[in-house]
């Protein structure tokens, strides 16, 4: 049986514990907020591009450029999101897992990867990881996602790349963020569905020119939108993990006390029943 001392040497440890996951609760909370007002914020602007370029290139016709293009035969690149620190729940392990499912075969497929338990797990199995970006995971930056979408299309301009696709986790709410997959290159399906309302522009000088404009800044806005979703993501993991270590610290502490009464009273008895016994033997 654990001595006194060692009870509360454990309830003071945990304790501590304890404090160091409120306060990452705390933290984690407060970053959530500033994190889904971002993403909040910037989805009806990268739901607007989505339409422009959609409808633009509904207006172009017999229109060739290098993100259009294909290159059969050629490497299949993985963008994938996780996070830089732990503590986060699930969260890093399902964006990978995520990520490992799209890979058909691992001697061709490139990895860029975002966030270092994705440069990590993939380095530690040998994969080839082209790019690397660390300690953005939080606090992304449209300055980041043009470095990300500027290293893609240079290599898939380069012919090395047939097809591109984005592994990111897409937050739902507080509690519930979902891992997906996006393909990002090269571009299909742009043009507006038959039948829906299409918006006039006027073009200056040609639609084909503004859509070859418009072509990579689709890109850097798509990985920006899911670079917010998935910090929003990250930090809404980390609050729930957190939360429950803060809560399961608490029961573990209430456990310790009752146990820790328990053998302080067992202590006190048997002390009490050495007296009696000791005072009936001098009679």
């Amino acid at each position: 049986m654990a001595s006194l001392q060692d009870i509360r040497r454990r309830i003071k440890s945990v304790k501590s514990i304890q404090q160091i996951t409120n306060a990452m609760n705390m933290v984690a909370t407060s970053r959530l907020r500033q994190a889904k007002e971002a993403a909040v914020a910037n989805k009806p602007y990268a739901e607007k591009m989505a339409q422009v370029v959609s409808e633009v290139a509904a207006n172009v016709t017999d229109f060739s450029h290098p993100l259009l293009e294909t290159h059969p035969g050629g490497k299949r690149l993985i963008l994938a999101m996780a996070s830089d620190k732990g503590l986060a729940g699930a969260y890093s392990s399902n964006a990978i897992k995520e990520a490992v499912a799209q890979i058909e075969d691992k001697g061709n497929t490139q990895i860029i990867a975002v966030g270092r338990k994705v440069k990590d797990y993939f380095a530690n199995r040998s994969y080839n990881i082209c790019s690397e970006y660390t300690s953005i995971s939080e606090r992304p930056k449209y300055e980041h996602a043009k470095a990300i979408a500027d290293d893609i299309i240079a290599r898939f301009e380069s012919g090395d790349i047939e097809e591109v696709y984005m592994v990111y986790t897409r937050f739902v709410s507080a509690i519930n963020c979902v891992p997906e997959t996006v393909k990002l290159l090269p571009f299909s399906g742009l043009a507006a569905e038959e039948g829906g309302i299409r918006t006039e522009y006027i073009y200056e000088p040609d639609a084909a020119e503004v859509l070859g404009y418009l072509l990579p800044q689709y890109l850097v806005t798509t990985i920006y939108a899911a670079l917010l979703q998935a910090a929003a993501s990250e930090l809404s993991s980390r609050m729930n993990a957190m939360s429950n270590a803060t809560d399961n610290a608490q029961e573990l502490i209430a456990k310790l006390d009752l146990h820790y009464n328990k053998v302080r009273q067992a202590g006190i008895t048997r002390e009490i029943t050495e007296i009696v016994g000791g005072a009936e033997a001098l009679k």
